[in-house]
């Protein structure tokens, strides 16, 4: 016996992932700011770490948008709905070198316990696509996360 993957769960999914995609481009700026703005004795692996970040983060961001549009659902794209929808925190330019590897680090944990409930939710739809994506997401939060508090040792 299979499971269909009826509409009303593809609904409920795309509202799930739409906070997601929020988050992930509140992430994407914030770690443009560190990239950006960071100064101090930690500048040069903290600029080459944020770089590989946001350049990760940039098609993922695509991707978690053309998942909610496979689902029939129109991608939120505008400053005011991630806003609205996101809570990453925004970033501070002036804080210091460890401030912003420790907001960033947040970031990504946040990121990744946002990610764990939606993977069983595409599960238990039989959404192997979005279980699949969420869990490969998951693993680059988990990973991000883990570099930049080795980086404060």
């Amino acid at each position: 016996m299979t499971n269909e993957f009826t509409q009303p769960q593809k609904d409920e999914i795309a509202q799930s992932l739409k906070p997601f995609l929020a988050e992930t481009f509140q992430l994407y700026v914030a770690t443009l700011n560190v990239h950006w703005n960071v100064t101090g004795p930690l500048f040069q692996p903290v600029h080459a770490l944020t770089e590989e970040q946001y350049l990760e983060l940039a098609p993922a961001i695509d991707e978690i948008a053309e998942r909610i549009r496979s689902l029939g659902h129109k991608a939120p794209a505008t400053m005011q709905q991630y806003m609205d929808t996101g809570s990453v925190a925004d970033g501070d330019e002036n804080a210091s070198a460890e401030a912003m590897v420790k907001a960033l680090q947040a970031g990504h944990e946040q990121l990744a316990n946002r990610i764990r409930p939606l993977i069983a939710q595409a599960a238990d739809a039989s959404d192997d696509v979005t279980a699949g994506l969420l869990t490969d997401r998951l693993t680059v939060h988990e990973k991000a996360q883990w570099m930049l508090g080795a980086m404060l040792g």
